[in-house]
């Protein structure tokens, strides 16, 4: 695979991650013991950290990422292993 494709598909993991790592670390005003502050929502975070959100993804999409060029490497999971239905050799 180029390098151009490892790079673009890193891309998209790392898009993804971000939206499993934001709720991750989230306290709201009220388990801060804080007051809320005046026309916010009462599930919002208190404090938000980009430092730590983008830490916290970069891990996890290289950790994906690796997963996924290992299996792309050795086949562990190929598309025939998924076919649960056997669609491909299904006789009438």
């Amino acid at each position: 695979m180029r390098w151009t494709s490892l790079l673009a598909i890193y891309i998209l993991f790392w898009a993804f991650s971000v939206f499993l790592v934001l709720p991750f670390g989230v306290r709201t005003s009220a388990e801060a013991g804080e007051a809320a502050m005046p026309g916010t929502a009462e599930s919002a975070p208190h404090e938000f950290s980009l430092r730590r959100v983008l830490i916290r993804t970069t891990i996890v999409a290289t950790v994906l990422f690796a997963l996924f060029v290992a299996n792309y490497e050795y086949g562990w999971v190929t598309a025939a292993s998924l076919d649960v239905l056997d669609v491909a050799n299904a006789v009438d």
